[in-house]
């Protein structure tokens, strides 16, 4: 029987869950627990994943196999844990703006010797009648928006509010899964939503809030892209923050699939000698 390959996934992202269920799909052979054949062909059937949440959400959606959550400490501490758990290939699917635990998964990666794939959606790109306005950072972002307008919808999530704590000319309409602390702008009122989300349901909320500028993350993805047709249709200016790069030398792939087609030209892991376990 081929050696089990153990697939630890930085989880967080719809492409992440969405890899996550398809190595699920391949991770066991024969008939289902309630006792029925899977529905899909199992090519690759030795496969264990772990998937890592930062437990920074309160009720997240979990994915299926294996799920830990919170942090490691540090590069030490998933260096351990790579080697601790015999991991034969770690995959990077956090959020594009989740600088730390990717600088961490690339350093740990090389010490335990393990294999690493970025797994990043492609970015958005402006199209006709977009009024972009690009910013390097949340604090650059908050000093272009007195001179684009008064009334905000702040879509960067709820952790890096206090750049824009002392606008006090300005109101926000923040969105977040959960509830933000201080220091965050004293003028604002907070949708606690998740995505998707739909077009008709963006311009309403741009229509009923008299939004005059969008502010984003350049996270990419179709489920918060249509709060940027719902600008582009009502002439609201965007302001977009650059998201940070990938870690130097680490591949990168932009969907699931590609993430699989990786892990089938991976070694086995009796062919990789485990390495990583050696120290």
């Amino acid at each position: 029987m081929p050696a089990l390959r153990h697939v630890l996934l930085l989880g967080g992202t719809t492409e992440a869950r969405r890899l996550a269920e398809a190595l699920d799909g391949l991770s066991a052979e024969g008939p289902r627990p309630d006792g029925h054949a899977h529905p899909h062909p199992r090519p690759h059937p030795h496969v264990r994943v772990t998937t890592s949440l930062a437990g920074r959400v309160a009720r997240p959606v979990l994915p299926p196999g294996q799920v830990r959550i919170g942090g490691f400490g540090g590069t030490d501490g998933l260096t351990h844990w790579l080697r601790e758990h015999r991991v034969d290939a770690l995959i990077d699917a956090t959020h594009p703006f989740a600088g730390t635990i990717s600088f961490h998964a690339a350093v740990a990666a090389a010490e335990a010797h393990v294999p690493l794939l970025a797994l990043r959606r492609p970015g958005w790109v402006p199209g006709d009648g977009d009024i972009w306005h690009p910013a390097g950072s949340l604090a650059e972002a908050a000093a272009l928006l007195p001179s684009l307008g008064r009334r905000v919808f702040l879509t960067t999530g709820r952790m890096g509010l206090a750049a824009f704590a002392d606008l006090d000319g300005l109101w926000f309409l923040v969105r977040s899964v959960d509830a933000p602390e201080a220091p965050h702008p004293a003028a604002m009122e907070v949708l606690l939503d998740r995505g998707p989300f739909t077009l008709d349901g963006e311009r309403e909320l741009l229509r009923r809030h008299r939004v005059d500028v969008l502010v984003t993350k350049d996270s990419g993805g179709e489920a918060t892209a249509p709060k940027l047709t719902a600008a582009r249709e009502a002439g609201v200016p965007v302001v977009v923050v650059r998201r940070p790069p990938v870690p130097e030398g680490v591949p990168v792939a932009a969907t699931p699939q590609e993430a699989l087609a990786w892990l089938d030209a991976l070694p086995s892991p009796a062919e990789a000698g485990r390495g990583q376990v050696s120290g």
